[in-house]
């Protein structure tokens, strides 16, 4: 083979036959080169954005972020979404490795140890987002004081005066799920309420889950008087709940989300949330990921954004207590 078309695969072009790109690359893997040679640069060309899921606007907080920040700094965006298949993550892995990108960033992603070998070895720095699990302190991650959110909504409710507060949960495998769960039971224990675990019910972090909770948590022979769930979605999907049972939020239910996604405000009524900076977020790691080219040093590896509770006209005290 010659040299040219040996650059040609170094450089991440394109017109190479499928064959001999496969046969340059073993050759590459077996001899240990070093394309990047770790050098640091002044800016990054190509960025990949991974993504388990794209079809929730939660999502597309984040992607809004990352490309505006990356357009500010020049550098393209490649967008993928693995859907959690099997043979997904190898397949970006070498579309990665064919189009030699400068960083990634995983979002709501186990960055595990197999996974984060081959970017090292592809010299790929990458930035983790809303981690699944317990941050690694290896590599950069990026996410909200979901713990503080939580503490925050129940702490609005209970100040309303609620004493039957349902919690509507995330995935459980999910570092946030856990975390907003660990703030609802703070904030019950923090008002002298115990935590009853009729109340709380499990969620996917979408509007059917949400709707599903609803219908169980208002057939219950005491219902509670308020709901806080860990989406948005889900609290919507709560909404349309009560609205079918012939409640009213919030003269019947009080209703808390987490996320402030667009609908939230065009809801009705506009609900009461728990803001998460997820287009900050989105920068954020642009710009960890761009220091981390140029050979900087950044701030911390774990970084949470701070959350704020949003007061809109779906909480209220409950019906008796107005």
């Amino acid at each position: 083979m010659s040299a040219p078309t040996v650059s040609r695969v170094l450089n991440g072009r394109g017109d190479v036959a499928p064959a001999t790109r496969e046969r340059i690359e073993s050759l590459i893997r077996a001899h240990g080169y070093r394309r990047r040679g770790g050098r640091s640069r002044e800016r990054i060309g190509l960025l990949d954005l991974v993504f388990n899921d794209l079809d929730s606007p939660w999502a597309v907080e984040i992607l809004r972020g990352v490309e505006d920040a990356a357009h500010t700094v020049g550098t393209g965006i490649v967008v993928s979404a693995i859907h959690r298949r099997a043979g997904s993550t190898r397949r970006w892995l070498e579309n990665v490795r064919s189009r030699s990108s400068d960083g990634a960033i995983l979002v709501t992603t186990d960055l595990d140890p197999a996974l984060k070998a081959e970017l090292r070895e592809l010299h790929v720095p990458a930035v983790v987002v809303d981690p699944v699990g317990i941050p690694d302190l290896d590599t950069p991650t990026i996410g909200a004081t979901n713990w503080a959110g939580g503490l925050s909504a129940i702490g609005h409710l209970t100040a309303l005066g609620h004493r039957r507060i349902a919690f509507v949960a995330g995935r459980p495998e999910l570092w946030c799920s856990r975390a907003r769960l660990d703030g609802y039971r703070a904030g019950l224990e923090t008002a002298g309420l115990a935590v009853d675990d009729d109340l709380v019910v499990p969620g996917e972090f979408d509007y059917e889950s949400g709707f599903r909770a609803g219908e169980h948590l208002m057939g219950l022979a005491d219902p509670p008087t308020a709901v806080f769930a860990a989406s948005d979605q889900m609290a919507l999907g709560v909404y349309e709940a009560l609205r079918r049972g012939g409640l009213r939020v919030p003269a019947d239910v009080s209703v808390i989300g987490f996320d402030d996604l667009p609908e939230a405000h065009w809801a009705s009524p506009p609900l009461t949330t728990v803001r998460q900076p997820l287009a900050d977020m989105g920068r954020l790691a642009v710009r960890t990921v761009h220091r981390i080219v140029r050979g900087e040093a950044i701030e911390s590896p774990r970084v949470e954004l701070a959350t704020e509770l949003v007061v809109r006209d779906s909480t209220a005290p409950p019906p008796g207590e107005g």
